[in-house]
């Protein structure tokens, strides 16, 4: 038997809100989460602005000086193994909880599984590793290599909420996330697991962002308004962020016999490499292309059957060119015009994040019935002709949604979402969570 699996719950920090009302507002109404920053305290540097996290604050590696926000507790010793993402974590995942109608007891147990996502804490690590070079080795944290390093969000996570279901934690750059929730459909599908959580988190800090700028991947627009603009000709880089988003997935059946309101269905996902580069996307978008036919083919839809599609753009020149080009291969030649945005024009792009944090808004468009403008776009690329590219924000419900993910050496992940058949108006609770 074939089980569907479905979204139920959803957690969000992330640079336009820390919860569902705001983000759904920010999406609406295109507010974007920018600001002003810093990097590593020199003014000269050319970079300027990233999406910040609101709320939370981490002004060094010493946990005893972190903050968060009053509604999230964390004891002493889980703190200990956590980084700054895993503090966001925590948060999104206690808010998807609530979300779904369940508790931290529902995801204990091997009808549960976790897959996450994220590049680990390069703020922690290099700060151990400096701790344990000046020391010439005497002095080291006994928790720094499981809040450092890329593991450490499932390493915390299932050992908090006593998860012996599936457990893994995924690495491919920025579809990192992205191949977390695919392979979550897929236990569900196959029987495997009846509920998986899924999260992706990255760090918002100096260290896990500015690196990019040696691949003059990084935007240097300091005009938070305009500095992240996807298909825009005059783009000029991406905008970094950070943050964490969880979702609660789980067997249609399932959800349905407890009362949980379903955000949408997952119905198929597809993914393919490039071949091509290290680092720069296939100049034609020939993995991308092959990822979204392969997850319109398993989930047995038409081109002229996707309404939406949250691109992966990050507002880079050749990135951006490379979907479109790809857009323009699966979509313009079948005669098909999708709805087209990327909501990285309003979040900032969040690495092995960014796969699951647009899945999230995909799962509240086809819920709430709204589509996602294509925000600060005010020059089209002569590439993007052809391509539906709403400047504002649609209320249209979209009855299938492709969400697109792509990361380094060419690893492209799609997700196909729909808008789901058999409703519940709430959660077991009996009231969504705003």
């Amino acid at each position: 038997m074939t089980h569907l699996p479905v979204v139920t719950g959803l957690g969000f920090v992330t640079s336009i809100g820390n919860d569902h009302a705001t983000v759904r507002r920010s999406l609406r109404e295109l507010r974007h989460g920018f600001a002003p920053h810093v990097f590593l305290g020199n003014p000269d540097l050319p970079v300027r602005v990233a999406g910040t996290i609101k709320g939370f604050s981490f002004p060094s590696p010493h946990c005893r000086e972190w903050t968060w926000p009053a509604e999230l507790e964390i004891d002493r010793e889980l703190l200990r193994g956590l980084a700054p993402h895993g503090v966001y974590a925590l948060h999104a995942v206690e808010q998807a909880l609530r979300d779904a109608g369940l508790t931290a007891a529902d995801l204990a147990g091997g009808a549960t599984g976790l897959f996450c996502a994220s590049a680990g804490s390069p703020f922690l690590l290099g700060h151990f590793l400096q701790q344990m070079q000046l020391s010439r080795g005497e002095r080291g944290n006994p928790m720094g290599i499981v809040s450092s390093i890329a593991g450490t969000l499932n390493f915390n996570l299932a050992a908090h909420y006593r998860i012996s279901g599936a457990v893994c934690g995924f690495v491919s750059a920025c579809a990192s996330s992205s191949h977390a929730l695919g392979y979550a459909m897929d236990e569900i599908r196959l029987g495997r697991q009846q509920r998986m959580l899924v999260v992706g988190a990255e760090d918002m800090t100096d260290e896990s962002i500015l690196p990019f700028a040696s691949l003059r991947a990084l935007s240097t627009n300091d005009d938070p308004g305009t500095a992240s603009r996807p298909f825009d000709r005059r783009r000029d880089g991406f905008v970094g962020t950070g943050g964490a988003v969880a979702l609660i997935v789980e067997q249609a059946e399932l959800a349905r016999s407890r009362g949980a309101r379903i955000y949408a269905e997952l119905v198929g996902w597809g993914q393919a490499g490039d071949g091509h580069s290290i680092a720069a996307s296939h100049p034609e978008g020939a993995g991308l292309r092959e990822a979204m036919r392969r997850a319109l083919a398993d989930s047995g839809v038409a081109p002229a059957e996707i309404s939406y599609v949250n691109a992966h753009a990050t507002s880079t020149s050749a990135g951006d060119r490379s979907e479109a080009l790809a857009l323009h291969a699966v979509f313009t030649a079948a005669g098909a015009h999708p709805r087209i945005s990327s909501t990285k024009a309003l979040t900032g792009h969040g690495l092995s994040l960014a796969g699951a944090m647009e899945a999230a808004f995909c799962a509240l468009a086809v819920h709430d019935g709204f589509i996602p403008g294509a925000a600060h776009l005010e020059e089209p690329d002569p590439i993007c002709d052809g391509l539906d590219l709403p400047r504002t924000s649609l209320q249209e419900a979209p009855g299938l949604v492709l969400n697109n993910s792509s990361g380094f050496g060419g690893s492209n992940v799609c997700h196909v979402l729909r808008r789901a058949t058999d409703r519940a108006p709430a959660n077991a609770t009996g009231a969504p969570i705003e």
